[in-house]
């Protein structure tokens, strides 16, 4: 066998031995590469997702303790049931501070809601024009939640600005069945 012979079927043979480790190691090398970077990237897209889902559930929960505080603080505006007089006292005081002069204060029937009572109060009073707006005034301050319904203001036949005035007044409970 001459040299020239041999350096070919030597070239053959690295060229083979090449083309083989290509085929048999590197290219399953390569394809399982691939596939370990598409998981790794699937990986990165849920952990991406996880993140902004997280970061979500923080807002709700920053959202959840506002409206819980909020709640509170309409529920300590809320008296008890039995404090009733204790409000209709309030309210019978500034009217009468106001100058105001009682004609008729009757309840009328609770409305039973979810977690509150309404308790209607028909009133009707006479006084000065003036002191029905203070008294509406300092009612709007008292630290309790109420709403006046159906009011109605009719001039009396007694001094200039004499007014009677008949309303509802709402008075807002804590649900004691709650």
């Amino acid at each position: 066998m001459n040299s020239g012979f041999r350096k070919a079927v030597f070239f053959i043979l690295l060229v083979g031995v090449a083309l083989g480790g290509y085929q048999y190691m590197i290219k399953p090398a390569n394809v399982h590469l691939a596939e370990a970077r598409q998981r790794v990237e699937g990986k990165r897209a849920k952990l991406t997702e996880f993140e902004e889902a997280t970061a979500k559930a923080d807002d709700l929960n920053k959202q959840l303790a506002q409206l819980e505080e909020a709640i509170h603080f309409f529920e300590s505006k809320l008296p008890p049931t039995s404090e009733i007089h204790k409000v209709l006292e309030q309210v019978t005081v500034v009217a009468q501070r106001q100058g105001l002069q009682p004609k008729t204060i009757r309840t009328l029937m609770p409305k039973d809601n979810t977690g509150y009572v309404e308790q209607p109060l028909e009133m009707k009073w006479v006084g000065d024009f003036n002191s029905f707006y203070s008294f509406l005034l300092e009612i709007e301050k008292l630290p309790r939640i109420m709403k006046l319904r159906q009011l109605n203001l009719r001039k009396e036949g007694g001094p200039d600005g004499e007014v009677g005035a008949d309303f509802v007044l709402s008075i807002f409970f804590q649900n004691e069945a709650v």
